[in-house]
């Protein structure tokens, strides 16, 4: 009797996730940012937002929780109702962000289930026009002459801009001060004040600034050139093997129906096609991914392993 209790509990659960699963969504559904408004993740959240909601068929409500290198919003989905009305826009920073903090909890790759890649780019560096170089090679050399002078910004600590500072440093044999803001936005403001001399930056971002003359780019972080900043040489050029992609992908709270996450893996991978959303993200130097929620998840794992690696192999520290 007891087994064929078990047995009919188990029944019934899946069926009642299973309608209600095809009931979803019947209300807004919300995209938490671990950033504030006006930064790479935001702008990724806010490009696909229109679109993703259109094939649900409800309002993509965009919310910024910023604060501790998105640790802060990644526990509040983590702890949200797993009923797939609640995702979060999240990048690899909240991996290093916990690496460096020595924390285990909200862990990417264990505390949420992944829907899907959105989005790669490479990052770009960037310099105040007021700051006397015009390459990475001429920044290396000041740098050398002004051990611990010259300060970097980024989004938060663990952020790619701040790991791609470290990489700088440790590949180029630099001296440089990591300050880190609540959110990139924020440190772009103080960049293009002249209260910040440099720093890396997510393309998008950065994009605007650049065109307008009132930054300078002087490298960017992948193996090759970008074309939405043409003519800006790859730092790989005067540090050989200097590599680092920025993704952004959306999860979820780990107990999601596996039915709820397929809905919405479907309706991003129909929206990253759309020759509008395909459009918005090119002129903002981003590569649409897509992604199975399967082959995302893999990714995750991968992309944490090797972060830790990083920190641990560069030594780096916030203590």
């Amino acid at each position: 009797m007891k087994i064929t209790h078990t047995i009919f509990g188990i029944m019934l659960a899946t069926a009642t996730a299973g309608a209600w699963a095809q009931n979803y969504p019947n209300k807004s559904v919300r995209v938490l940012v671990g950033f504030s408004a006006g930064g790479a993740t935001d702008n990724v959240a806010r490009f696909i937002a229109p679109s993703l909601g259109e094939g649900l068929g409800q309002n993509l409500l965009v919310e910024n929780r910023a604060g501790a290198s998105s640790i802060i919003a990644g526990e509040l989905v983590a702890k949200a109702a797993p009923d797939g009305y609640t995702l979060f826009m999240v990048t690899q920073t909240l991996i290093n962000a916990m690496i460096l903090n020595e924390k285990t909890f909200p862990d990417l790759a264990k505390d949420f289930a992944a829907v899907s890649l959105v989005a790669t780019t490479p990052l770009v560096l960037v310099v105040n026009p007021s700051l006397p170089v015009k390459s990475v090679s001429q920044l290396i050399a000041l740098a050398k002459a002004r051990p611990n002078q010259i300060n970097y910004g980024s989004g938060g600590i663990g952020a790619s801009p701040h790991m791609s500072g470290e990489l700088l440093a440790k590949m180029a044999g630099i001296k440089i001060i990591h300050v880190p803001y609540k959110g990139e936005a924020p440190a772009l403001v103080d960049l293009l004040g002249g209260h910040l001399p440099v720093m890396f930056s997510n393309l998008t971002a950065a994009i605007p600034m650049v065109q307008a003359g009132k930054l300078r780019a002087i490298g960017v972080t992948s193996k090759e050139p970008a074309p939405a900043v043409p003519g800006v040489p790859p730092v790989a050029e005067t540090l050989p093997g200097f590599e680092v992609l920025g993704w952004f992908g959306l999860v979820a709270p780990l107990a999601t129906p596996r039915d709820v996450i397929a809905r919405v893996n479907s309706e991003v991978n129909k929206a990253l096609a759309r020759a509008d959303v395909k459009q918005k993200f090119a002129a903002q130097g981003l590569t649409p991914s897509g992604d199975t929620p399967e082959h995302y998840g893999a990714f995750i794992k991968s992309e944490s392993a090797k972060w830790s690696k990083l920190i641990k192999d560069a030594g780096i520290s916030i203590k």
